[in-house]
């Protein structure tokens, strides 16, 4: 009973309210029609309050061209993807590689990756650290032919290298070739590769961002103008290629953001216009030529903005001149803003760098600056072997790494639980770095053990700032441990990945 009332009453007042609505109804005058009780309205004596200005919530209404309310066809779209991948599958190759010492066969490979045929005579675009170590490369095509391949050359500027295929006939399916310049983000992508030794594997995702510049090339002079992806990219996706709509390649697979070493939603591929420029130079030169402006520059902040004049952030800071060099004698000068180069906008860093990459020695490109206001020169551009980029480039030598035994246990992280030691020669050449510090050991149930830093990795940047030896490691972790924050380190591992931990914080409750 006690469930039952509340309902009884309300089914109550719910008849009340029924039948009392038609009775106010014959109750209620017209509107203007005073009751009995009322009197006519006195008139105002004060000032009614202007009413507040209405203010827009939003942007205005979008023009019906910027607008299209037709639901999408999916079954068609469905098509689309699925013809792009039937386009790309055949001209995209499944690489074994073998290192110099290992027994013959293809039982032993030290590497796998992907690559893209690029012409009838066999040539293949892969990464090159795909073949950085081979002795022997094997190379499978989607319809199971296979041959036996020879490097052509290799850039380690753009992790990009060609191979030729030996004894391959002219009827190789060649990829098409489409212009990175058009993409935008939100394009939609597949992604085509061998991952995990899964030959012809298929991904689909979109354009997530563009310009990116990750360091993960592993060079002084590393030029990365990456695309980034959501598509699913994992261990043997390098090499491979990314396709648009259209069915043409517009990247080269070549790495992944990850804290695992394996897919977690951020992928990276070289734009296909620097891919065609570097395969061109690697096919006639066997090296890549291009020219160099002589600059050193910075991305354009807020603050650099307003101190330079700039309405809003644009453009890349010129930091320092090379005296004599190309920008010097066009009339760049320290504290420019270079705003355009060959007639394209540099908006970023790895833009400006991915622009002059397409460039060639003693090519005469136009250069636009902001100096007060936009000014217009031209500049002649310089090679590699040229005296003036060599002695700007000189680098001092980096001093020999002290042997394990003297290294003292300052070499330890204690708040992140991980010791660090010094790399060997030989570790330099099987991790494939110049630098960096060797995770020796890790203590049970440190930050480091939880957040899952692997031992016998080689940690070669703290929150992007490279490091060369054990004590450089533990003198950034350290920084990092006083201010209680986290640290994202660029990580080696011995398969030859670059991954990428984040070790939340220093101490663990």
């Amino acid at each position: 009973m006690s469930f039952r009332r509340p309902l009884f009453v309300l089914a109550l007042l719910g008849v009340a309210v029924l039948v009392a609505l038609p009775l106010r109804r014959l109750w209620t005058p017209e509107p203007g029609e005073p009751t009995a009780t009322e009197e006519a309205p006195a008139p105002a004596t004060e000032a009614t309050p202007a009413a507040p200005a209405p203010v827009q919530l939003g942007a205005d209404e979008a023009d019906e061209a910027d607008t299209d309310e037709a639901a999408p066809d999916w079954a068609r779209f469905n098509r689309q993807v699925g013809g792009v991948a039937e386009r790309t599958k055949p001209s995209v190759v499944y690489l074994t590689v073998v290192a110099p010492n290992a027994p013959y066969g293809d039982q032993y490979p030290t590497e796998t990756g992907s690559g893209v045929i690029l012409s009838r005579e066999g040539h293949v675009i892969t990464n090159a650290h795909v073949v950085r170590a081979a002795g022997r490369v094997n190379v499978v095509l989607n319809d199971r032919r296979e041959y036996a391949a020879e490097i052509v050359g290799s850039d380690p500027t753009t992790d990009l290298a060609v191979l030729r295929l030996l004894e391959a006939g002219p009827d190789l399916p060649v990829a098409r070739l489409g212009d990175s310049d058009d993409v935008q983000v939100g394009d939609g992508v597949v992604v085509v590769g061998s991952p995990l030794r899964l030959q012809s594997t298929v991904t689909f995702g979109i354009v997530s961002a563009l310009g990116r510049q990750v360091e993960i090339i592993d060079d002084e002079f590393r030029i990365e103008d990456f695309i980034q992806t959501d598509a699913a990219i994992n261990p043997g996706n390098s090499g491979g290629a990314m396709a648009n709509l259209r069915g043409e390649v517009i990247g080269i697979v070549t790495a992944i953001a990850s804290q695992s070493g394996f897919y977690e939603g951020y992928g990276f591929a070289v734009p296909s216009n620097l891919a065609r420029r570097v395969a061109e130079d690697l096919i006639a030169y066997g090296e890549p030529r291009r020219g160099y402006l002589g600059v050193s520059i910075e991305n354009v902040t807020a603050e650099t903005a307003r101190e330079r004049g700039l309405e809003m952030p644009r453009g890349v800071y010129v930091k320092s001149v090379v005296r004599g060099g190309p920008a010097d004698r066009a009339g760049v000068r320290a504290g420019d803003v270079l705003l355009r180069v060959g007639g394209r906008e540099v908006n970023e860093m790895a833009q400006f760098q991915s622009r002059l990459a397409l460039s060639r020695p003693g090519e005469a490109i136009p250069v636009v600056i902001w100096r007060g206001g936009e000014r217009s020169l031209q500049a002649r551009l310089l090679g590699r072997d040229d005296p003036v980029f060599q002695r700007w480039a000189e680098v001092p030598a980096e001093p020999e790494a002290p042997a394990v035994a003297e290294m003292p246990d300052e070499a330890a992280a204690p708040d992140w639980g991980v010791r660090f030691r010094d790399l060997t020669a030989e570790e330099r050449r099987s991790f494939r770095v110049a630098s960096g510090a060797f995770v020796e050991a890790i203590a049970p149930n440190s930050a480091a053990d939880v957040d899952g830093l692997p031992v016998g990795t080689v940690v070669v940047a703290v929150e992007g700032r490279p490091v060369r030896n054990a004590a450089e490691a533990r003198a950034e972790l350290a920084v990092h441990a006083r201010r209680d924050e986290p640290a994202l380190l660029r990580v080696r591992r011995t398969d030859g990945v670059t991954a990428f931990y984040d070790l939340a914080s220093p101490f663990v409750e």
